[in-house]
């Protein structure tokens, strides 16, 4: 059952090739992660994931979703997050950390208090972007960025990989999906700019080279630097980022040191229609590891255990990335395990259950 196989990413081994995803808790404060975040990561650790990756955590304030989002931006929250890393480290899994900033996404409501943009003047802050275009109708307009903000946030992203280092996480993923500031970069959509980030194939996307030469700069070579993108945004017409730059995108940066692509899709376009079905993400995920020769992560609806075996055996990704099913059940992996008749270890308090 190749789904419950070891995978090597650098030094690091998988113990098999089911993931967590990252899920955004909107439970932080000030960046700081809550017992809630050991509770959740932890029992998902329990719960036989080879790697569990925290929320995509905001490289500075300004690069927050929301309030509530997590951060690496200072030392309080490095000390914050190393009971978390050692907690799922001692369950046999792999601590990851989802690295991100939000561009013109960012300052907004938390999900459950109706989403949406910060009203001004309630807890709202500025938000940036590669063009001054809002999100989508009644949005914060972004400010533009200028060269030297580039540079600083680059040197966010960087900084922030060191105390993650630091904090005892052993994986990155650098996220440039999701309608988020990387992605508003990549696609043309979102990037209007007339400078040597924006225009060209090789100027839009430049920003996420640089980041990732910044991150391999910090982050050990022995350790996996994972990109998660937006493999289309969904555009009318195939007008905005599509499969085809992602192929070449992932071109790119496997020399520069990108270990798999974990591929996602949309949230660039509020009105994006999205034809959901499970699983209808894979193709996208198989092309990329068939055309860039490099491994991928295959995620969107996959929500049964055959399903995710036959997308490995398939050879259509490396990893399933797991989100909302996990939120269903943390213990998904030994429940896949053992409809699909593998073995894997359990906790020594819980082996009398297994």
């Amino acid at each position: 059952m190749k789904l419950f196989e070891s995978f090597a990413q650098r030094g690091l081994v998988l113990r098999n090739r089911l993931v967590v995803s990252p899920m955004c808790q909107y439970a932080a404060t000030d960046g700081l992660p809550e017992p809630w975040h050991l509770v959740h990561l932890g029992s998902r650790a329990v719960g036989g994931a080879a790697v569990v990756i925290a929320e995509a955590t905001a490289v500075s304030a300004a690069g927050r979703i929301s309030p509530g989002d997590t951060g690496l931006w200072n030392q309080a929250q490095l000390e914050a997050w190393r009971p978390i890393t050692g907690f799922i480290k001692s369950q046999g899994a792999i601590a990851g950390l989802q690295l991100a900033h939000a561009g013109r996404k960012a300052s907004a409501k938390r999900p459950w208090e109706g989403g949406g943009p910060l009203p001004r003047g309630q807890g709202d802050w500025p938000t940036v972007a590669p063009s001054a275009l809002p999100f989508d109708a009644g949005w914060h307009t972004p400010q533009a960025l200028d060269d030297a903000g580039i540079q600083a946030v680059i040197e966010d992203f960087r900084a922030a990989a060191q105390r993650a280092l630091t904090a005892g996480f052993e994986l990155i993923e650098l996220h440039a999906a999701h309608g988020y500031l990387l992605h508003q970069f990549l696609s043309p959509l979102s990037n209007q700019r007339t400078d040597r980030y924006g225009g060209s194939f090789d100027n839009r996307s430049r920003i996420v080279r640089e980041v990732v030469v910044a991150l391999r700069e910090v982050w050990p070579a022995e350790l996996p630097l994972w990109l998660r993108i937006s493999a289309t945004d969904w555009a009318e017409h195939d007008a905005g980022w599509n499969i085809d730059q992602s192929v070449q995108l992932a071109q790119q940066v496997k020399p520069l040191g990108v270990d798999l692509i974990d591929v996602s899709s949309g949230g660039l376009l509020a009105q994006a229609k999205v034809p959901l079905a499970p699983g209808y993400q894979v193709p996208f995920a198989a092309r990329i590891r068939r055309e860039a020769g490099i491994a991928t992560g295959a995620v969107g609806l996959i929500t049964e255990p055959a399903q995710a075996a036959q997308i490995i055996a398939n050879g259509d990704a490396d990893a399933v990335l797991i989100a909302r099913e996990s939120l269903r059940d943390p213990y998904f992996p030994r429940r896949a395990a053992q409809q699909l008749g593998a073995r894997i270890s359990a906790p020594v308090q819980y082996q009398r259950a297994w």
